[in-house]
């Protein structure tokens, strides 16, 4: 009798001690909340409007930090195509300048399932700092009716004659750049040293650069790094003129402390992660090649210490260059002409977005060429969960597939080796 009661006042303290720490959870939320405020800017919006929806301001002025956008603050982006007036040859876009702190990040986003365009690019400098950019599309609106072939060598010609664009980050500590779809730009990521501890998530980088006489041009990311980790994570890069990943530089630039973990690259030039000066604390973890060879480091006489483990190469190759001290463990690298393997028949794995419970990456290696190939997704869609999957090249195009969930294996629309799509849901009715 003793015993049960002091179970059960056990039991009314531990719930007790629970609905204090809920209580005072949303209180903290709530009072963040009511400090931080929303803001609107809109293709049409006025320097001199309130920042609402009903009176939004420019996007020029929004990002240079002209307005009175505060840390913890979110600025919402209508609906619509933000055209950057400077279209000159080398024009980078609309200048980022927003300051936020380590617990009350800026936030840059477009409305929920709405498409919002910046036609130009954005670039993001000092003071930027603690700033989350999210769900935007950006491009260069002259690459659908110019040319992409320029008669002139090197990496600035002169007759490209329109905009850079993409997105160009020279600053910032503990900025997240996530599920941006970045496309048909000089360059898909410019992304310097000047830019610490920060992260580029989920975001789908196709068809931007250039031909020219001596070789292809623009990479789907081009970045060096020096303090700090910079982390690239659940990316799907394809198509493009130059490579996919170039985390390079020279012998006097900088390729350390990375984790790229988790990307997709297919059918474009090669994932490189070196360059001329010895590189230290790089880990590629659990990345998916097709028709793509990986490469660990470059010109580099030495490099200090790398990690290769669990990434799938199909139709690739992988070369780890001169590293002191080298993990390369579970690894699946099949060449082009090479005897598929086994077992695994096939891989699958459904990849859910670590900041959008609506998304996730989906992808298929089918060693085997089975037909169908199907997926449970139960841990993540609840029985009657509507869902679609997106071509990652048209990802505001017609669904590839698009039901609803009734708890029973998902037949995949792949057609041979290999498939990668966008897999958002909706609650059922």
């Amino acid at each position: 009798m003793s015993r049960t009661v002091a179970s059960m006042s056990t039991t009314v303290k531990q719930m007790l001690v629970v609905g204090f720490v809920l209580v005072s959870a949303i209180w903290s939320g709530t009072a963040q909340s009511a400090c931080a405020a929303d803001w609107y800017a809109a293709v049409d919006g006025k320097p001199e409007g309130a920042g609402t929806k009903d009176s939004p301001w420019d996007l020029q002025s929004a990002l240079e930090g002209k307005q009175k956008i505060a840390p913890g603050d979110t600025l919402w982006l209508l609906p619509g195509t933000y055209k950057y007036p400077d279209r000159k040859q080398g024009s980078s876009g609309y200048v980022v300048k927003l300051a936020g702190q380590k617990d009350k990040p800026i936030h840059v986003r477009a409305l929920p399932g709405q498409r919002t365009i910046i036609d130009g690019g954005l670039s993001v400098q000092a003071p930027s700092t603690w700033l989350w950019i999210w769900d935007l599309e950006i491009i260069v609106s002259e690459n659908f009716t110019m040319p992409r072939r320029v008669e002139e060598p090197g990496s600035h010609p002169q007759s490209y004659n329109r905009p850079w664009g993409g997105l160009s980050v020279y600053s910032g500590e503990g900025c997240k750049f996530i599920h941006l779809l970045i496309h048909d730009n000089a360059q898909g990521v410019s992304w310097w040293k000047g830019s610490t501890n920060s992260e580029l998530y989920g975001a789908i980088i196709y068809d931007n650069g250039w031909s020219a006489p001596d070789r292809g041009h623009g990479h789907a990311i081009y970045t060096q790094n020096q303090d700090g980790v910079k982390t690239i994570a659940e990316c799907i890069l394809t198509g493009g003129f130059s490579y996919t990943m170039h985390a390079y530089g020279s012998s006097q630039a900088y390729v350390d402390n990375y984790l790229i973990e988790g990307n997709v690259a297919y059918n474009g030039g090669t994932f490189l992660v070196g360059g001329g000066r010895p590189s230290r604390n790089i880990r590629v973890l659990r990345n998916f090649l097709y028709n793509i060879n990986m490469q660990i480091g470059y010109t580099a006489k030495e490099n200090e210490d790398c990690q290769v483990r669990d990434n799938v190469i199909l139709n690739g190759n992988l070369s780890i260059n001169r590293y002191k001290q080298v993990v390369e463990q579970g690894n699946i690298v099949v060449g082009k002409n090479q005897p598929r393997p086994k077992q695994p028949e096939v891989i699958i794995e459904l990849r859910p977005s670590r900041y959008d419970p609506r998304r996730a990456n989906l992808i298929v290696v089918n060693f085997a060429q089975r037909s169908p190939v199907r997926l449970d997704p139960g841990k993540w869609l609840n029985r009657g969960d509507k869902f679609r999957l997106q071509n990652p090249r048209d990802f505001y195009g017609k669904p590839v597939l698009a039901a609803r969930y009734l708890g029973k294996p998902i037949g995949l629309p792949i057609e041979g080796e290999f498939g990668v799509w966008v897999m958002l849901k909706d609650q059922g009715d």
